[in-house]
This record gives structure tokens, sequence and C-alpha cells, in this order.
């Protein structure tokens, strides 16, 4: 099983932002170095996944997003991988239990824009993954009142860490999750398939 995994020691903590990277594009990169900084994180793993169960059609073939996600994101503190191609696991809760029992003694953190969180609590097992893995949210343009105003929100409010303070999601204990807003590059994947350009 850890064949071919992404490298970890104990102690690190580690910021996973998954999805599908459709393409993989310079919004991403930005969220990422953002994240990086604001979350005091010690790396951070992109999770191309083999799909989103929220989404009806499927994304270009995994290894091509895989390819084009390394040529984009070009960090040393950063890597690309197909986890759960590895760990067949197809949803988010299942692919954080299966990396948490892969990587003992190494803190993770689930980075999501804020978009993620206005439709989080349409999510499979969204609560168990708020109440077992530390969320960083970065906001993109018009999406954070959205998700200030969402349910996982107000259900969590009371493990909310305020924006300026985001450094302690770091050595936070679940549940806990900190929303920061960042000068934002506006671009998506879908505007970028619309144009014809993947």
């Amino acid at each position: 099983m850890r064949y071919n995994l992404p490298y970890a020691r104990s102690g690190q903590v580690i910021g996973l932002l998954g999805g599908s990277f459709d393409p993989a594009h310079r919004g991403h990169v930005h969220i990422t170095r953002e994240a990086l900084k604001r979350f005091g994180l010690d790396r951070v793993w992109w999770l191309v996944t083999p799909g989103n169960p929220l989404k009806a059609n499927g994304p270009a073939p995994i290894d091509l997003r895989v390819q084009h996600a390394r040529q984009m994101m070009q960090h040393p503190r950063v890597t690309v991988t197909d986890i759960e191609t590895k760990t067949g696991t197809r949803y988010t809760a299942e692919t954080l239990q299966a990396i948490q029992g892969l990587y003992p003694g190494v803190q993770f953190i689930w980075l999501m824009g804020a978009d993620n969180l206005a439709d989080f609590h349409r999510w499979e097992r969204w609560e168990w993954i708020m109440e077992n893995v530390p969320v960083g949210v970065i906001a993109r343009p018009g999406d954070r009142v959205a998700a200030r105003m969402s349910p996982a929100a107000e259900r969590f409010q009371h493990a909310k860490i305020p924006g300026r303070s985001a450094r302690l999601l770091a050595r936070a204990v679940a549940p806990a999750w900190s929303l920061i807003n960042v000068p934002m590059v506006d671009i998506s994947s879908s505007q970028i398939r619309a144009r014809g350009d993947w």
C-alpha cells in the first residue's frame, strides 16, 4: 500500500487540496501558495480525484490531469498525487480515513474554496470530516457570504478560528476551521473548458 505514495514524516502538518483539477490552473497555484503561508503548513498535497461524485460528467483521464497539474504547480513543498486511485476511495471522508491510517503522527488539514463550504452539507459524511480533520477555507470572489451563512459554518460556528489567527489551525484539534480572505485570481477550470483550451 505504501508503494508510490507521497512521503511524510511524523509531526508534519500537510494541507490536502482535493479536486478534479480538470484542468489545474494558476488559481489553484495561487490558493496553494496562500494556504502554505497563512495556515502555517509544512507541505500541501494536491489530491487529483478519479471523479467527483457530485458532478454528472466525468473529467479528462486522470494521467493527463496529474501530468498537467505537475507542470502547473512547481513548488518544493507541494506534491501532486493520485492517492485516491491507490486507496480505492471515492468520497472525501473515506479518503481522509485512509490517509490518516497510512500516515500516523502526521497532522492533515483539509483545504477548500469558500464555494465548497457553501455546499459542504451535501458531501458524504461532511460532519465526520469537520469533527476529525481541521479545515482551512480560502475565500474566492463572490463566495464569502454564502460560505459564512452555510449550514456547515453555522453548525460548527463554535469551532471557528478567526482568519487573523489562521496559523493556529496547523496545531488545532478538530473540530476546527478557519476562513481566510486572499487576493484572488479569478479563473476557473469550467471557464478554461468552455474556452476550449483543455
